[in-house]
């Protein structure tokens, strides 16, 4: 089954503009939950998996549509919205150090992770002598396609090497003298029929539209990188907080996960099974 994009997650959705609403009751007080969202899989799969739920349990669910991550998370600080489930802890914790906020996670969430995809190879066997690796060029990426190529058994890291700043000078051994290409993550996508192999961070992956089943080898998602369902910290333990976190192991959304989760592609923690 070829699928460039989990089909359930396609629908166009209408996102309600809510920040002239920013000094209305919080989501606790009204049975409203106002979401930041982002681009990236992580807002399409609140509103298509995950709003159903709320919806049916009384909640109404408000969007506001922000062009990038830092400007939802800024509107989750300052409480223009109540939510934003478009980070891992760990961006959340460099912008909570940077931007002295005070923003908190109530629960872990299905991520996409990076994979190592190919158009020209149909397993890892395949690998050969002097082959082309394209992997992103900014730091935190890079350090994960790093990681990816030495959990496949392509490279080793030298010892005492932190898996979350590694570089090219962190290899100890390119066992197969791989080409290792840095370039852009959005290039990587279209570059794949010119590489032998390329590692495509998850959300450039689901925003290129490329084949899940493409995907031969994913990363070991490190704890810091597992994606989480975000907003003030003094907002945790309140009853919208308590209704998201129960609609994500909700088992109507599991159901649906399961049906677009090709390949595995989406990787679901264990604490939200």
């Amino acid at each position: 089954m070829q699928l460039t994009r989990p089909a359930a997650l396609l629908g166009t959705v209408t996102l309600a503009l809510t920040l002239a609403a920013c000094g209305s009751d919080t989501a606790g007080d009204d049975k409203t939950i106002r979401v930041g969202v982002s681009p990236g899989p992580y807002s399409v799969l609140f509103q298509d998996g995950i709003d159903p739920i709320l919806s049916q349990d009384g909640w109404t669910i408000e969007y506001t549509n922000f062009s990038d991550l830092q400007q939802a998370t800024t509107a989750v600080q300052e409480g223009a919205v109540d939510l934003n489930v478009d980070q891992h802890s760990a961006y959340m914790e460099v912008f909570n150090r940077e931007k002295g906020a005070d923003l908190d996670h109530f629960t872990e969430i299905p991520t996409v992770p990076a994979g190592l995809y190919s158009e020209r190879h149909d397993s890892l066997d395949a690998v050969a002598e002097g082959q082309s690796v394209g992997i992103p060029q900014d730091a935190s990426n890079a350090a994960r396609a790093y990681n990816i190529l030495a959990d496949a058994g392509w490279i080793t890291l030298k010892d005492g090497a932190d898996p979350a700043l590694l570089t090219e000078n962190d290899i100890e051994d390119n066992r197969y003298n791989l080409d290792i290409q840095v370039m852009d993550s959005a290039t990587i996508p279209r570059a794949l029929p010119d590489l032998d192999w390329g590692v495509i961070p998850g959300s450039m992956s689901y925003a290129s539209k490329v084949d899940p089943n493409l995907q031969l080898f994913q990363e070991k998602l490190r704890p810091e990188l597992i994606l989480v369902a975000v907003t003030r910290a003094d907002e945790i333990g309140e009853e919208w907080t308590d209704a998201v976190a129960a609609a994500y192991r909700d088992e109507s959304f599991h159901e649906f996960l399961d049906a677009e989760n090709v390949n595995d592609y989406w990787f679901v923690p264990d604490s939200i099974k």
